[in-house]
């Protein structure tokens, strides 16, 4: 492990299956070859989809992890999995917190995810407040409880008419402390810099090699769609968060094959793009922008994805310096970050290298074509718009023989 950059808390902690399955309890889940199955149900339930309105009987089983301490007053937990849900199978993860021993808040929803919408629809859960604290979308906000750990419960609903059933290979949960905010890299920018917009580097040196490093990733434009397809978040204009997955599965050669897509009619520009938007869509929310269900789109193509934070650049540089993109989350207006020229609320890129004099270099989907999609922008306003908007939020994806850098102490991947 290296230092811990300064910067807010932030910790990460994941859970593999099978080899995880006894650290925690185990409620009719058993260890598959490649994951927790059903096993013994403990129990069979009837439900209904609120967004098809068709009701099915399941079998249901559950894992349900030990209480994960974050070592910080935690703001907010985001989960993220990886599974398969065959046969019109789903999975449910739930999150609470706990500090010292009991728990902290209630358990709350974080999704019921499918693979596909043959059966049951993936959503986020709405209208989910109380006193304790607030399910956004895809994160869990600590409200007025005091919040120090975690446990997350994860519960597989086989269908009773099928042969197969849902497959847990991963889950896991980021934590953080306080609220996003403008990073260090905001310091005052010396005369030096300013050509750049680059704060002074203390250390004078690229610590992570990465400076110099620009990824091969493909150059895929979302605005491309832009008046195709409109299901699914309202089409092109909206699915940044897809056509990065896409872009960075086709990076490492794991994009699904043509037979997956071939149900897109038309075709249109790119069809990859059309079928990992309806794959990774929240009906709930009604995007496809979704953190975990873009991540557990691209593990179920034989590669490893979680969401983390990030606290800053630097600890980007570590992943490019090894040989893997990431897919980040920054909110900004037009002019803010210079080369960025449009107003976003929340908007994914990948991050695919740096300049060797450590500017950030993006594959930016939201561009009118592959052409513009590559581009440099200054180091300092971009770290803030991705602190600031996010909380350095980074989809990591790659394939499980290529090894992460080395973490920090306080380890948040």
């Amino acid at each position: 492990m290296t230092a811990t950059p300064a910067g807010r808390d932030v910790a990460y902690r994941r859970f593999r299956f099978p080899q995880d399955l006894a650290l925690g309890t185990a409620d009719g889940v058993a260890a598959g070859p490649d994951g927790l199955v059903v096993a013994d149900p403990a129990g069979r339930v009837e439900h209904t989809d609120p967004h098809s309105g068709v009701t099915a009987g399941y079998a249901r089983a559950a894992w349900t992890s030990p209480v994960v301490r974050a070592g910080f007053g935690v703001d907010e937990i985001v989960p993220s999995w990886t599974a398969d849900t065959p046969d019109g199978g789903w999975l449910r993860v739930e999150l609470r917190g706990w500090h010292e021993d009991a728990p902290a808040t209630g358990w709350y929803v974080l999704g019921d995810w499918a693979a596909d919408d043959s059966a049951v629809h993936r959503s986020s859960v709405p209208g989910q407040t109380g006193d304790d604290a607030r399910v956004t979308v895809d994160v869990l906000r600590v409200s007025a409880a005091e919040v120090t750990g975690w446990q997350v419960r994860v519960t597989l609903f086989r269908r009773s008419d099928a042969t197969a059933g849902p497959v847990l290979r991963t889950v896991g949960a980021v934590t953080s402390a306080g609220a996003p905010t403008d990073p260090p890299a905001e310091a005052t920018v010396t005369s030096a810099d300013e050509a750049t917009g680059r704060p002074e580097d203390p250390t004078g040196a690229d610590d992570a090699g990465a400076w110099g490093r620009v990824l091969d990733v493909p150059r895929y434009a979302q605005r491309l769609h832009a008046g195709g397809e409109t299901r699914w978040g309202g089409g092109g204009d909206s699915w940044c968060s897809p056509t990065c997955v896409s872009m960075v599965l086709d990076f490492w050669g794991a994009g699904p094959t043509p037979d997956r897509y071939a149900w897109v009619d038309p075709p249109g520009p790119r069809p990859v793009v059309v079928h990992a938007a309806r794959h990774c869509y929240d009906h709930a929310y009604a995007g496809a922008g979704n953190w975990a269900f873009n991540t557990a789109y691209a593990g179920r193509h034989g590669v490893d994805a979680f969401v983390t934070r990030l606290r800053g650049l630097a600890e980007a540089e570590r992943f490019v310096a090894a040989g893997i993109p990431l897919i980040v989350s920054a909110a900004f207006t037009a002019g803010q970050v210079p080369g960025l020229d449009y107003d976003t609320r929340g908007h994914l890129m990948v991050l695919v290298g740096f300049t060797a004099g450590g500017d950030p270099v993006l594959n930016d989907p939201y561009a009118p074509d592959d052409v513009g999609v590559r581009r440099t922008v200054p180091r300092a306003p971009f770290e803030a718009a991705w602190q600031a908007g996010s909380g350095g939020v980074a989809y990591v994806v790659r394939p499980g023989s290529v090894p992460l850098p080395p973490a920090p102490v306080q380890a948040n991947w």
